[in-house]
């Protein structure tokens, strides 16, 4: 008896052994597993494309690094220049870059006329509610408002994106283009002929050419900025486009970008003067005035804007997009009109109580 109740005990104490074996290796790979998901995930790595060298338009994706809010999402954002809208569009659809903010009406253009078959490239987030596209006179010349412009000389820079929307606006407010005399120029002299008296006015965007006159010593109060959004302009600026094989491998990462953006420009909205300051020094000779003066323009005129008030940041009125399209084929002929949804995808928007401004 002493015998069987000697091997029972042995049984038992095996069993316990072998059950307390099982409980640490469960223990170690639960400790394991949360090791893990408290280890930080190796960033994304993430090209990003302006159009243009970086001024105050950029301070959104400038505080948004600045600020670690790429970071926080993961990515790690390389930024490159474009010498354009079209050669930024062309960098994501090759790939070599993942995002890029480009004008959405040059976008629209962009995909009209390609015929290689590429990626259908979009926009995910609008930064430019409005347009930043002006006729910027002197008063001295005789203009104080659009309808003066007839009889007058208007200089366009080549590449100038705001003439491809002036037969729009012309015709809206009955102006005849063939009274108006359209002389082309080199962007690099734009503001010096004007300047000089050369020409009597130009077109170009309002928070550059006008405060670039002003810094040239030209009196405010001889310019007149004549912003297309206040003669009936319906264009939406500028907006993030992403590359289509990124958006559908990695939702989550464009999600992030836009997340990134948004807090970028909530940033610049609270404190502009750190802002412009950012901007200034990662600009070539940048003064920090000006930019600030520059991002205050663009706050006031082009983003923070009473349908952003109410709809949130990033995102498009339908209707009014459609009417933007109409304007664009005022100068454009479209080989198949696109529609909003293939110009623009908001599923990458976070809710709107994300992107309301207080």
């Amino acid at each position: 008896m002493r015998a069987i109740r000697t091997n029972a005990i042995r049984a038992h104490l095996s069993v316990l052994l072998a059950l307390l074996v099982g409980l640490c290796a469960i223990v170690g790979w639960c400790a394991n597993v949360a090791r893990a998901a408290d280890e930080p995930r190796p960033p994304l790595a993430i090209q990003f494309s302006l159009d243009r060298p970086i001024d105050a338009a950029a301070a959104p994706f400038v505080m948004a690094a600045a600020g670690g809010l790429f970071s926080a999402e993961a990515l790690a954002v390389t930024t490159n220049i474009a010498s354009g809208s079209a050669d930024a569009i062309a960098r994501v659809v090759a790939g070599t870059s993942d995002f890029a903010v480009v004008d959405i009406n040059a976008l629209m253009r962009f995909r009209d006329k390609d015929k290689q078959g590429g990626p259908r490239i979009k926009a995910v987030f609008v930064l430019f509610n409005k347009a930043p596209y002006a006729i910027i006179a002197r008063k001295s010349r005789g203009i104080r408002m659009l309808s003066d412009i007839e009889g007058k000389t208007l200089g366009v820079a080549e590449g100038d994106l705001s003439v491809r929307l002036w037969p729009a606006v012309a015709q809206q407010n009955g102006i005849k283009l063939k009274h108006v005399k359209q002389s082309s120029i080199s962007a690099a002299v734009r503001e010096p002929m004007l300047s000089a008296g050369q020409i009597d006015a130009v077109t170009g965007f309002s928070y550059l050419s006008a405060i670039s006159l002003r810094d040239r010593g030209v009196p405010a109060d001889d310019l007149a900025v004549l912003k297309f959004a206040d003669y009936g302009c319906e264009a939406y600026g500028f907006a993030v486009i992403v590359n289509p094989a990124l958006a559908a491998a990695k939702p989550e990462a464009v999600k992030g970008f836009v997340r990134g953006v948004i807090g970028g420009l909530n940033l610049t909205i609270k404190d502009p003067e750190r802002a412009a300051t950012e901007v200034a020094n990662r600009m070539d000779g940048g003064a920090r005035d000006l930019e600030l003066e520059r991002l205050q323009a663009i706050l006031r005129d082009n983003i923070l804007t009473s349908e952003v008030r109410r709809n949130g940041l990033g995102a498009i009125d339908l209707a009014r997009f459609e009417r933007s399209i109409d304007q664009v084929a005022e100068d454009f002929k479209f080989q198949k009109r696109p529609q909003p949804s293939d110009i623009f995808d908001d599923q990458f928007l976070p809710p709107l109580n994300g992107r309301l401004i207080n």
